[in-house]
Protein backbone atom coordinates (compact mmCIF):
# COMPACT_ATOMS: atom_id res chain seq x y z
CA UNK A 1 0.00 0.00 0.00
CA UNK A 2 1.45 3.37 -1.08
CA UNK A 3 0.81 6.04 1.59
CA UNK A 4 1.31 8.91 -0.92
CA UNK A 5 -1.41 7.74 -3.30
CA UNK A 6 -4.01 6.46 -0.83
CA UNK A 7 -7.54 7.73 -1.50
CA UNK A 8 -9.02 6.41 1.75
CA UNK A 9 -7.73 7.34 5.17
CA UNK A 10 -8.52 5.72 8.47
CA UNK A 11 -10.55 8.81 9.56
CA UNK A 12 -13.83 10.06 8.19
CA UNK A 13 -13.58 13.36 6.22
CA UNK A 14 -15.01 15.55 9.02
CA UNK A 15 -12.58 14.14 11.62
CA UNK A 16 -9.63 14.49 9.20
CA UNK A 17 -10.54 18.15 8.57
CA UNK A 18 -10.82 18.80 12.31
CA UNK A 19 -7.40 17.16 12.93
CA UNK A 20 -5.83 19.22 10.14
CA UNK A 21 -7.31 22.43 11.57
CA UNK A 22 -5.98 21.52 15.06
CA UNK A 23 -2.44 20.89 13.71
CA UNK A 24 -2.43 24.18 11.79
CA UNK A 25 -3.63 26.16 14.81
CA UNK A 26 -1.00 24.51 17.03
CA UNK A 27 1.74 25.41 14.49
CA UNK A 28 0.51 29.00 14.04
CA UNK A 29 0.39 29.57 17.80
CA UNK A 30 4.13 28.99 18.28
CA UNK A 31 6.33 32.13 18.31
CA UNK A 32 8.57 32.74 15.28
CA UNK A 33 12.22 32.24 16.12
CA UNK A 34 14.58 34.81 14.65
CA UNK A 35 18.20 33.80 14.21
CA UNK A 36 20.63 36.71 14.67
CA UNK A 37 23.10 37.32 11.86
CA UNK A 38 25.57 39.32 13.95
CA UNK A 39 26.54 39.80 17.60
CA UNK A 40 28.17 42.69 19.41
CA UNK A 41 29.51 42.35 22.91
CA UNK A 42 29.31 45.74 24.64
CA UNK A 43 30.89 44.65 27.91
CA UNK A 44 33.79 46.82 29.12
CA UNK A 45 37.28 45.48 28.41
CA UNK A 46 39.57 45.07 31.40
CA UNK A 47 42.36 47.65 31.75
CA UNK A 48 44.93 44.98 32.66
CA UNK A 49 45.22 41.24 32.64
CA UNK A 50 44.12 38.92 29.88
CA UNK A 51 42.55 40.80 27.00
CA UNK A 52 41.14 39.40 23.80
CA UNK A 53 43.40 39.45 20.75
CA UNK A 54 43.39 42.51 18.51
CA UNK A 55 43.21 42.04 14.75
CA UNK A 56 46.40 43.12 13.01
CA UNK A 57 46.23 43.77 9.31
CA UNK A 58 48.65 41.86 7.10
CA UNK A 59 50.73 44.22 4.98
CA UNK A 60 53.30 42.02 3.29
CA UNK A 61 55.70 43.56 0.83
CA UNK A 62 56.84 41.26 -1.99
CA UNK A 63 60.59 41.47 -2.68
CA UNK A 64 61.58 42.75 -6.09
CA UNK A 65 63.34 39.51 -7.02
CA UNK A 66 60.21 37.47 -6.23
CA UNK A 67 58.02 39.78 -8.30
CA UNK A 68 60.57 39.58 -11.13
CA UNK A 69 60.58 35.80 -11.05
CA UNK A 70 56.78 35.73 -11.06
CA UNK A 71 56.58 38.07 -14.05
CA UNK A 72 59.33 36.17 -15.87
CA UNK A 73 57.61 32.83 -15.30
CA UNK A 74 54.36 34.24 -16.66
CA UNK A 75 56.22 35.54 -19.70
CA UNK A 76 58.03 32.26 -20.26
CA UNK A 77 54.77 30.35 -19.95
CA UNK A 78 53.05 32.63 -22.44
CA UNK A 79 56.00 32.40 -24.82
CA UNK A 80 56.15 28.63 -24.65
CA UNK A 81 52.41 28.50 -25.22
CA UNK A 82 52.82 30.70 -28.30
CA UNK A 83 55.66 28.54 -29.61
CA UNK A 84 53.59 25.42 -29.02
CA UNK A 85 50.62 26.90 -30.87
CA UNK A 86 52.88 27.92 -33.75
CA UNK A 87 54.42 24.45 -33.92
CA UNK A 88 50.95 22.91 -33.87
CA UNK A 89 49.87 25.12 -36.76
CA UNK A 90 53.02 24.31 -38.76
CA UNK A 91 52.61 20.58 -38.15
CA UNK A 92 48.92 20.77 -39.07
CA UNK A 93 49.93 22.45 -42.31
CA UNK A 94 52.66 19.90 -42.99
CA UNK A 95 50.26 17.04 -42.44
CA UNK A 96 48.23 18.16 -45.45
CA UNK A 97 51.17 18.68 -47.84
CA UNK A 98 50.79 17.76 -51.51
CA UNK A 99 53.36 17.82 -54.30
CA UNK A 100 51.63 20.75 -56.01
CA UNK A 101 51.64 22.69 -52.74
CA UNK A 102 55.36 22.10 -52.20
CA UNK A 103 56.15 23.16 -55.76
CA UNK A 104 54.08 26.32 -55.44
CA UNK A 105 55.78 27.27 -52.16
CA UNK A 106 59.34 26.61 -53.40
CA UNK A 107 58.84 28.15 -56.86
CA UNK A 108 59.70 31.74 -55.78
CA UNK A 109 62.86 30.55 -53.99
CA UNK A 110 63.97 28.52 -57.01
CA UNK A 111 63.38 31.51 -59.29
CA UNK A 112 65.34 33.79 -56.97
CA UNK A 113 68.24 31.30 -56.83
CA UNK A 114 68.24 30.96 -60.63
CA UNK A 115 68.32 34.74 -61.08
CA UNK A 116 71.18 35.10 -58.55
CA UNK A 117 73.17 32.38 -60.33
CA UNK A 118 72.66 34.03 -63.72
CA UNK A 119 73.70 37.45 -62.39
CA UNK A 120 76.79 35.98 -60.70
CA UNK A 121 77.81 34.15 -63.87
CA UNK A 122 77.41 37.31 -65.96
CA UNK A 123 79.53 39.33 -63.53
CA UNK A 124 82.20 36.61 -63.48
CA UNK A 125 82.43 36.52 -67.29
CA UNK A 126 82.51 40.30 -67.51
CA UNK A 127 85.45 40.47 -65.11
CA UNK A 128 87.36 37.69 -66.91
CA UNK A 129 87.02 39.41 -70.29
CA UNK A 130 88.50 42.69 -69.07
CA UNK A 131 91.76 41.38 -67.65
CA UNK A 132 94.62 41.10 -70.12
CA UNK A 133 98.04 39.89 -69.05
CA UNK A 134 100.95 40.45 -71.41
CA UNK A 135 104.32 39.01 -70.51
CA UNK A 136 107.46 39.92 -72.45
CA UNK A 137 110.84 38.38 -71.96
CA UNK A 138 112.18 35.02 -70.92
CA UNK A 139 110.68 33.23 -67.96
CA UNK A 140 112.86 31.01 -65.82
CA UNK A 141 111.75 28.81 -63.00
CA UNK A 142 114.27 27.62 -60.44
CA UNK A 143 113.25 25.39 -57.53
CA UNK A 144 115.63 23.89 -55.04
CA UNK A 145 114.41 21.79 -52.11
CA UNK A 146 116.56 20.58 -49.21
CA UNK A 147 114.63 18.25 -46.89
CA UNK A 148 116.05 17.12 -43.57
CA UNK A 149 113.79 14.66 -41.77
CA UNK A 150 114.45 13.35 -38.27
CA UNK A 151 112.22 11.06 -36.19
CA UNK A 152 112.50 10.70 -32.41
CA UNK A 153 110.70 8.36 -30.08
CA UNK A 154 109.07 5.00 -30.50
CA UNK A 155 105.51 5.02 -29.24
CA UNK A 156 104.74 8.74 -29.62
CA UNK A 157 107.05 9.41 -32.54
CA UNK A 158 107.80 12.94 -33.57
CA UNK A 159 108.97 13.72 -37.08
CA UNK A 160 110.58 17.04 -37.86
CA UNK A 161 110.89 18.19 -41.47
CA UNK A 162 113.04 21.15 -42.38
CA UNK A 163 112.56 22.43 -45.91
CA UNK A 164 114.92 25.14 -47.19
Amino acid sequence: MDPMNTTQSGLPASEAAAEARRLLDEWAGKPVRHHPTSFRDDTERPAFGTTPPVRQEDHRIVPAWAAGIAVASIGVGAGITGIGCGAWLVLQGLSSVTLNGVLMVTLPFAGLAMAATAIGGAISKARAAVTKNVFEGPVTHHTEIHNNSTTRGAFFARTRNEIR
